[in-house]
């Protein structure tokens, strides 16, 4: 699903949010459920989830009789949400939101885990690519990225895999036949 509306990037980018469509990709939940694992009030989630179900980011997908009380199992939309421009700015959201949350939780997983029980890995890289092999790269890390997400759930940890390609002002020299 395409993220494209000035709304429904507001709906997403908030903290609370992204962990509620994080924690629904595992499998459909209630608003119940949800507050218990955030450990958030009831009302909170109630709210959160309403503003992301307003924007089309998720919705119920299934009932369950508990009780004389119907309970709502909330679901995404999408396995994985695609972001495009807007037509219109949205300063609520920062360009590095990813990278900066992600430094975050890299710097926490560090900090926690002992040697033997890290499971990580980080590396930057650089190289000159034309724009052909770069779009290439874009589809193999989206490729990867959904390999990433479609792995059967198990385990006491959950992990996490941030991938870029962007291109810099980084300079390079010239190739070896250009004249100097």
């Amino acid at each position: 699903m395409t993220v494209a509306r000035v709304g429904q990037y507001r709906a997403l980018f908030e903290d609370t949010r992204l962990r509620i469509v994080d924690l629904l990709l595992e499998r459909a939940a209630t608003v119940s459920e949800l507050a218990g694992t955030l450990e958030i009030p009831k009302g909170t989630i109630g709210h959160h989830v309403a503003v992301l179900q307003a924007a089309g980011l998720i919705r119920v997908v299934r009932t369950k009789k508990v009780r004389a009380i119907e309970a709502k199992y909330y679901g995404r939309t999408a396995r994985t949400y695609l972001l495009s421009a807007t037509k219109e700015k949205v300063t609520e959201v920062s360009p590095d939101y990813f990278l900066t949350s992600a430094a975050a939780e890299f710097a926490r997983a560090t900090e926690f885990l002992s040697e033997q029980e890290r499971s990580i890995m980080s590396t930057l890289r650089y190289a000159r690519i034309p724009a052909a092999r770069a779009d290439e790269w874009v589809l193999r890390l989206g490729e990867l990225a959904q390999e990433f997400v479609s792995e059967k759930r198990g385990g006491d940890t959950t992990y996490g895999l941030l991938l870029a390609l962007y291109p810099t002002e980084r300079p390079h020299l010239p190739d070896p036949g250009d004249a100097t």
